[in-house]
């Protein structure tokens, strides 16, 4: 189903494309979709598919967009459960946007944010990508934290003010809460799309941007990131935990080589600290301290600048 709205009046302004990938949030994907709308930034598209939804979902959206899609484009499928990275990989191909703007069902944008993001892109041209911060909300709407990085992952926001500093950031404190980013259409030309078959999708596809010094950083909220009660039980589940932490430290060993030293090594060290993790989850005291003592060796080594032997790095 696609809508067309009548031809904007701002030519100069690139087209963007808000992917919005939704999947049994029919309580919340009409105040996303309201969102876009809301946005003044004017020459934009909504692209948007119901990945199997087996509540109200694709109901709610065909009825918003018989009420408003004649003010803007939108392309709307409705199919079976693919997956996330599946799902963003055909939004991605759908678009008709020079830059894709992530959106997720159940999270909303907050004005001012398109123009930002495609106002940072436009001024530094060899970023494929950028990314804003966000608040986060109750099932409500009620604001719960001001900074999703800062109050709810702890990150430290002045490391993204570098390449450096990003690059670290990635790789040890990763701390992108919500659909916050934006990125240019060819850099997914780049960086190979998102991996299918992958849970933890977000963290190796920015891995890659981090690795190319490709991602950039605005200090601006641009979406609202809500947490309620699907999400809040997948991060309190303990065997759901173990699942995606193995994937995550899958993701580390995988793209460590894409890194020159030292972040080669930090990535290396992270992969051993999640193994930690898993160890703790699962009360292998014996590996929990294995991994914690070639983490610590490891982050020495890429404060001193040493090149990591084979043995330390291997597979547990």
């Amino acid at each position: 189903m696609v809508s067309d709205a009548a031809p904007m009046d701002a030519p100069a302004m690139p087209l963007v494309s808000v992917l919005i990938p939704a999947f049994n949030h029919e309580r919340f994907v009409q105040r996303c979709l309201d969102s876009v709308l809301e946005d003044l930034y004017p020459s934009k598209e909504i692209v948007i598919i119901d990945d199997g939804s087996t509540d109200g979902t694709p109901e709610r959206i065909a009825d918003w967009i018989a009420r408003h899609g004649s003010k803007l484009r939108v392309n709307y499928v409705r199919r079976g459960n693919k997956g996330i990275a599946a799902t963003l990989n055909e939004l991605a191909a759908r678009a008709q946007g020079e830059f894709l703007r992530l959106g997720a069902s159940d999270d909303y944008l907050l004005p001012g944010g398109l123009e930002a993001q495609v106002r940072y892109l436009m001024t530094h041209p060899f970023k494929k990508a950028v990314v804003g911060d966000s608040i986060v909300v109750d099932e409500n709407g009620l604001i719960l934290h001001g900074s999703g990085m800062h109050d709810l992952h702890g990150a430290n926001k002045r490391l993204y003010r570098s390449d450096e500093g990003i690059r670290r950031a990635v790789i040890s404190q990763w701390a992108i809460g919500g659909p916050v980013a934006m990125i240019r259409k060819n850099a997914l030309d780049t960086v190979d799309r998102w991996t299918e078959g992958l849970r933890i999708d977000d963290w190796d596809f920015f891995l890659r941007l981090a690795a190319l010094d490709a991602l950039g950083f605005i200090d601006v909220s641009v979406c609202a990131y809500r947490l309620h009660g699907a999400n809040l039980s997948k991060t309190r589940h303990r065997a759901t935990r173990v699942v995606n932490l193995v994937e995550s430290r899958y993701v580390a060993m995988r793209r460590a080589h894409l890194f020159e030293e030292p972040y080669r090594t930090l990535l290396k060290a992270q992969a051993h600290l999640i193994g930690a993790k898993i160890a703790f989850l699962q009360r292998r005291l014996f590996l929990l301290m294995f991994h914690m003592a070639v983490y610590l060796s490891l982050i020495l080594i890429s404060k001193l600048g040493l090149p990591a032997s084979h043995s330390m790095v291997k597979e547990a």
